[in-house]
């Protein structure tokens, strides 16, 4: 862990926060990050923060890590989602094989990964690889990232899906690609984190090397990195900081406009009704609450990697049921700031409406799932789970 590093990413971040913020409605309405920002993140390191060392990168811990997001999230929220996603990178490229992580991090650390990880392709199994079919959704920024994944379904040389680890499931790989060699449809016309550029991406028959594949969800990181372990348990971690993130920056907003808003028909300022007062304060002692429980799952998981890695996958069902619950509470706390807000944040150009559109869209995320809770309620009881991270 690189302390100095992880405290230059976080000021860089805050200090460009403002003109983050200045940036959300073109963001919105270019569907992507501007070439200019997204330079700006590059140099502030926010793509390689999670990098190894090894490899030219910071390799911040991850208590850092889902502090950046979140005020990446707060400043906007497509924006942190944005970077979340790439900057998951090391995690997902770590299950490649060592000799083809260093071949992608031979040139520079900055390197961004978009894709998908439904695995709605097909893979079937050829000489030296597998020859790729298919087109998946939610590919988010892989207009600018430099490899593309699509998850498949792997089939046999007579086009049978091969059993997977779970009985009745077949077996699934990460297929990836230099971004050049694969297709983006232009689909992402969407309610809310509509600068995510979250397109389609498409592969037709394209060759993939057997060295140039993974397992999303049952791999282990082949790069000897501690922090590496257990990608999609942090990928769940740096999700939450992101749903804390929009939600403390909606509360950001409702403070600012409270302060000069004379309420129609009211005689007093929002400001000074006591029921707005109770709503605001539940609303960020809830907001708070949920970036704490995050912490404090960080911090316990840092320690069980370094202590007693065994106890690493027990993870899985808490970070699942964690991420579930803290996107209810931040759902309902940008809710509370929207209805609060008055008539004028229905419009377009509102950062309250946005944030109400953003939420919403994130609450969609198969990973934040309700269901998820009863994961960590079977997993509480003794009762054997099952989970997809």
């Amino acid at each position: 862990m690189d302390e100095d590093a992880g405290r230059r990413v976080l000021t860089a971040v805050r200090e460009l926060a403002p003109t983050i913020g200045d940036w959300a409605a073109e963001i919105d309405l270019a569907r992507r990050l501007p070439p200019d920002l997204l330079a700006e993140l590059v140099a502030a390191g926010c793509f390689r923060m999670f990098v190894p060392r090894s490899h030219g990168g910071y390799q911040v811990d991850a208590l850092t890590g889902m502090t950046v997001l979140e005020e990446l999230a707060r400043a906007d929220p497509s924006t942190g989602w944005t970077v979340m996603l790439g900057s998951e990178a090391p995690f997902l490229l770590a299950l490649l094989g060592q000799d083809q992580f260093d071949k992608v991090y031979a040139d520079r650390p900055d390197v961004i990964v978009a894709g998908g990880f439904n695995p709605q392709g097909q893979a079937r199994a050829v000489d030296g690889g597998y020859q790729v079919t298919g087109r998946w959704a939610f590919a988010s920024g892989c207009e600018h990232a430099d490899w593309i994944f699509g998850n498949c379904v792997v089939l046999d040389e007579n086009g049978v899906p091969r059993p997977g680890p779970v009985e009745g499931m077949p077996q699934t790989r990460g297929m990836l690609f230099p971004a050049a060699e694969v297709e983006i449809v232009d689909t992402w016309r969407v309610l809310g984190l509509r600068g995510t550029g979250s397109h389609d991406i498409v592969l037709a028959s394209a060759f993939c090397p057997d060295t140039r594949t993974f397992d999303i969800f049952g791999g282990r990181p082949s790069v000897p990195a501690p922090h590496l372990v257990a990608p999609l348990v942090q990928f769940v971690l740096h999700l939450g900081a992101v749903a804390v993130g929009i939600a403390q920056g909606a509360l950001d907003e409702l403070t600012r406009l409270a302060l000069g808003k004379q309420r129609l028909y009211a005689s007093s300022s929002l400001a000074d009704s006591l029921v707005f007062q109770l709503h605001l304060g539940r609303a960020e002692t809830s907001v708070r609450a949920a970036r704490a429980l995050l912490r404090d799952l960080a911090a316990e998981f840092t320690a069980s990697v370094a202590t007693d890695p065994a106890a690493v996958p027990g993870f899985n069902p808490a970070a699942a049921g964690a991420l579930a619950w803290v996107t209810e509470v931040a759902v309902a706390a940008v809710d509370t700031c929207y209805r609060a807000g008055g008539g004028g944040v229905a419009r377009d150009s509102a950062p309250l409406q946005r944030r109400f559109r953003d939420i919403h869209t994130f609450s969609q995320h198969a990973a934040a799932a309700e269901g998820f809770l009863g994961t960590y309620g079977s997993a509480l009881l003794g009762r054997p789970v099952a989970i997809g991270y």
